[in-house]
């Protein structure tokens, strides 16, 4: 209400400079201005978090007329766009065989908040044997009517049916890639058009990728998440536009390979890629339509985590001279590749020098959105939280992010390791903390439909992520967790994407045909025994460390939380990561090139975490883990050829 009044007084005064013409206009600017305040309180009131559960201090920055505003896909940017996140219908009905509607709807949802999370303002579990209804008038502008009107999804877990004025645009199955349907021939007459999506997830209890949603969280296994979780928004496009872009850097040659995806490209139409060094053009290409040109940069600026340098780019269509379409992207020089030091052991290099690569694991899980951080500035935070304790990189396990979140970590240089999420366990769980030992063949024989939601998911996430300059591994499985014809899936990953290295199963079933060996151990750190496996592979930690400290007020629950070695306070805490780290400088000598340290925050009942699951307590002070971290990084350790 104060900002009601606040606004009230602040017309009234520009009425005062009225002429009198516009005193005539004043009733319609005040019934303008009334109604948005209206609607934002309106909206506001409709929804609130669902309460009961500890919240990160993000939750109240929420806005529920507009959460998440920012443009959600950073690397291919345009002005026409609308975000459609807010309040939508929402029901939860039984799973039939058809896809008729709901009678009714159960209320609102705030989208896109999982609707098992308490942000959304449902906090409801939907399972195998319903599905989810969402359902939202929208208006589009008369402006928009021109050309071809798209409608994006970043993120709906599982599978979904869309539907536009009661018209089918198209279905999708995989819950970590974003998918787009064009919806113009199913637009309506006027500006109001009806937008309604089906969807259903088995959860833990389909073959899906599903990372670690279960259906009884406990442990290392946590709350599933059904639906949209990430924004959904319109774009206006004309009838030709670039669909995708494709940028890959080559540090040795200092040239750059561009490619663009166009629709309806018409001959004689000329596509121009341009270079730009803080705003300023420095080299221009035109491309010979679809196919791809190199583009030489000499004395170009590199990227790491100490020079986090990002070039802007620019691709247009001109036709006769008139621009047709016009999109941004960014790029970064940099090369991630191994080879052999001094003594023969392969090492993991950043630009051709051997950077000892330490970061956490990092779950990307939120106690108030789950899949979905609140806000931009809290999906930024953990990323910057990480670069202030002093790590370099981060493994993010076995779940994909949003967009936006890579370009956080491009920008703040962390070199990122990328997890296909898991799916399709069966009875094969690597378990890792029950003593087995990696190396046997624990294949697991999948149906040609897990098979095939597994690759094609896999592959769809590397196209998504191909362009952001901060993933340097492809994880392709995780302690053989669904693991499956490992051999081929690894030559398929180094095929697809030959710029970045494979670890084909971190901690898991091990072929030993791909790039990086990679083992798991808790607490202490360990590693490949180099005079075995170091000649042929990249020695790896993937996971050690789990120190556990629960702290009062700051837990998904008040009793029997969990953690691999547990503390009572922050100095044992401490003295015992202290420790760990200087076990972990003495393996970097002997062939280590990298580790990961369980974790990032804690999750649920797992408090693992170097932060509290809401974010608001360090456990231990940035400044000491900076310190501690310093030392990993003496490059005088490695000796190259």
């Amino acid at each position: 209400m104060l900002l009601y009044a606040g606004l009230l007084l602040l017309l009234q005064n520009i009425g005062s400079y009225l002429s009198f013409k516009a005193v005539i206009m004043r009733p319609f600017f005040y019934l303008v201005f009334l109604g948005i305040i209206s609607t934002g309180l309106y909206a506001q009131e409709a929804w609130k978090p669902v309460a009961g559960k500890i919240t990160t201090q993000w939750a109240a920055d929420i806005k529920a007329e507009h959460p998440l505003p920012e443009y959600p896909r950073p690397q291919l940017t345009r002005k026409n766009w609308m975000n459609l996140n807010g309040l939508w219908k929402y029901a939860i009905v039984p799973k039939v065989a058809d896809d008729t509607r709901p009678a009714g709807y159960d209320g609102n949802i705030l989208v896109p908040y999982p609707v098992e999370s308490a942000l959304s303002g449902v906090g409801k579990a939907v399972g195998k044997d319903s599905v989810l209804w969402y359902m939202r008038t929208i208006e589009v502008p008369p402006v928009y009517r021109t050309g071809k009107m798209l409608l994006h999804f970043g993120a709906v877990d599982w599978q979904c049916d869309v539907y536009v004025n009661g018209n089918k645009a198209g279905s999708h199955q995989g819950g970590y890639d974003p998918f787009t349907f064009d919806i113009t021939p199913l637009l309506k007459k006027g500006k109001q058009q009806e937008i309604t999506l089906r969807v259903w997830d088995p959860g833990d209890e389909g073959f899906q990728p599903r990372g670690k949603q279960v259906k009884n969280p406990h442990g290392i296994w946590y709350t599933p998440v059904t639906g949209i979780w990430q924004t959904v928004w319109l774009e206006n496009v004309p009838s030709t536009y670039i669909t995708a872009t494709k940028q890959t850097p080559d540090f040795d040659r200092q040239t750059l390979a561009v490619k663009a995806n166009i629709e309806n490209l018409q001959p004689g139409d000329v596509v121009k890629v341009t270079v730009l060094d803080e705003g300023q053009p420095v080299k221009e290409q035109v491309l010979n339509g679809e196919g791809e040109a190199w583009i030489l940069l000499q004395d170009a600026k590199s990227w790491s985590p100490d020079h986090p340098f990002l070039y802007d780019l620019k691709y247009t269509i001109t036709r006769k001279g008139k621009r047709i379409d016009e999109a941004g992207s960014y790029f970064a020089m940099r090369k991630i590749s191994g080879s052999a030091d001094s003594k023969g052991i392969q090492r993991m290099l950043l630009n051709n020098e051997f950077v000892f690569q330490y970061g956490p694991l990092d779950q990307g899980w939120w106690p108030d959105g789950l899949y979905t951080a609140p806000t931009d500035e809290a999906l930024k935070y953990d990323v910057e939280q990480t670069r202030t304790m002093g790590f370099n990189m981060i493994r993010k396990h076995v779940k994909v992010e949003p967009a936006r979140w890579y370009y956080h970590c491009d920008k703040l240089g962390v070199l990122v390791w990328q997890d296909m999420p898991s799916g399709d366990l069966g009875g094969n769980v690597w378990d890792m903390r029950a003593g087995q030992i990696s190396g046997k063949n624990h294949d697991r024989e999948r149906s040609a439909a897990s098979e095939s939601a597994y690759r094609t998911e896999w592959k769809a996430i590397i196209d998504a992520l191909y362009n952001f300059p901060s993933i340097v591994v492809w994880v392709p499985f995780n302690e053989a967790w669904g693991q499956f014809k490992t051999e081929e899936i690894i030559a398929w990953t180094k095929e697809y994407d030959p710029s970045r290295l494979v670890n084909e199963s971190s901690g898991g079933n091990f072929t030993y045909t791909s790039h990086i060996l990679d083992i798991h151990n808790y607490p202490d750190p360990q590693m490949p025994t180099p005079e075995i496996f170091g000649s042929r592979q990249i020695l790896v930690l993937g996971e050690f460390g789990g120190l556990g400290l629960p702290l009062e007020g700051h837990t998904w629950q008040e009793k029997n939380n969990w953690g691999y070695q547990s503390f009572k306070n922050n100095e044992e805490l401490l003295n015992r990561y202290t420790r760990l780290m200087n076990d972990l400088k003495l393996l970097i000598p002997l062939g280590l090139s990298a580790a990961v340290y369980t974790q990032t925050t804690d999750v649920e009942v797992e408090v693992n975490g170097l932060m509290t699951y809401d974010r608001k307590v360090m456990k231990m002070p940035a400044e000491k883990l900076r310190q501690l971290h310093q030392q990993l990084y003496n490059k005088a350790w490695v000796q190259m050829k």
